[in-house]
């Protein structure tokens, strides 16, 4: 840009502050003259504006400031810049300007008014993407927090689980242990309820034994066992069907309990037999007598009823007894002897 001195040459003129006087609140135009452009540069900052307003000047927000040169007028200038009318009475453009005097006091009117407009633009683009990534930092923090926090819930729910497992656990440990523990007592019970009932059986055993033996004796007192029951020999056609009780010819033979006599006599191969029948119906047997005592009729434990002798099919003086339950087969006395409390 050019400016015009003294002598009409043109020359390039860089404004100073010195050359440049700001004024603030207050714009001056200069009058057209002969048809010529206005040198004010408040006329120039109105057109400024304008432009800027016709292009759009929210798009200037991602770009660098604009500079704008002013012409240099000269001494011209501050000679007709007390002659120039005020901004605010050019029409359309007194409104504009008060406005923005009046309204915006936080702008710097001493800057380009490109700049100030681009400063407000960029501030507020900067506090949209202020807000933005606030939310998005919020948002992000609420998820870890959220995650966190189901995180948290997992591992407690987990722990609590694992607890109630483990008391689960120690309970059936506690539950088992208890219930061995009262088999065990049980068990232990039953062991010593068997053992007392053995014990109460025995001694009821013993009791009975005691008082059978004081009804039931031995057929002689003194004796020698001999052929026993179940004996195969020669002399016998079976097997021998009794118990031998070898005694001295004439040894008393006594009822081995109370009962009544049912046969008495010879019997062949058994010599002279007496059948003392119990109460019960059981026979004995009394075999190879030398005599008979008693012949019929009750007797009691321990009466004589006849004396041990030869007679019938033997070799030798002894007392033949059979034991015959219900008046059947013979069995083995000597159990039966035993049962009834004799020691034999």
């Amino acid at each position: 840009m050019a400016d015009i001195d003294g002598d009409g040459a043109w020359e390039e003129w860089n404004p100073t502050e010195e050359s440049l006087r700001p004024v603030r609140g207050k714009h001056r135009v200069a009058k057209q003259r002969g048809g010529g452009l206005a040198r004010s540069g408040t006329v120039l900052g109105v057109g400024v504006i304008a432009a800027v307003g016709a292009g759009g000047m929210a798009t200037a927000e991602d770009r660098p400031p604009v500079p704008i040169s002013m012409p240099d007028i000269g001494g011209m200038a501050h000679e007709i810049s007390d002659s120039l009318p005020d901004a605010e009475a050019l029409p359309g453009i007194g409104g504009l300007i008060s406005d923005s005097g009046g309204s915006d006091s936080g702008s710097d009117s001493t800057g380009p008014l490109t700049q100030v407009s681009q400063t407000g633009t960029t501030g507020t683009g900067a506090n949209a993407g202020e807000a933005l990534r606030s939310r998005i930092l919020q948002q992000a923090d609420a998820q870890q927090g959220a995650a966190e926090e189901q995180a948290r819930e997992a591992a407690e729910d987990a722990a609590v689980k694992q607890a109630a497992t483990r008391a689960t656990a120690a309970q059936k440990t506690a539950q088992d242990a208890a219930d061995k523990a009262a088999a065990a007592k049980k068990a232990a019970e039953l062991e010593a309820k068997r053992k007392a009932e053995e014990a109460a059986r025995r001694k009821a055993e013993a009791e009975r034994l005691a008082q059978l033996a004081k009804s039931f004796i031995t057929p002689v007192a003194s004796y020698t066992l001999t052929a026993s029951f179940g004996q195969a020999g020669d002399r016998w056609a079976a097997d021998h069907t009794g118990q031998d009780f070898a005694a001295p010819t004439g040894t008393p033979v006594r009822a081995v309990h109370s009962g009544t006599i049912t046969q008495a006599g010879w019997a062949g191969s058994y010599g002279y037999r007496i059948v003392l029948t119990l109460d019960d119906g059981t026979e004995l047997w009394f075999c190879h007598l030398s005599s008979m005592v008693k012949t019929s009729g009750k007797v009691n434990t321990g009466d004589v009823i006849g004396r041990v002798g030869a007679t019938g099919n033997v070799t030798g003086p002894h007392l033949h007894l059979e034991v015959r339950p219900g008046a059947g087969d013979p069995i083995d006395p000597m159990p039966w002897l035993r049962d009834h409390g004799l020691n034999v």
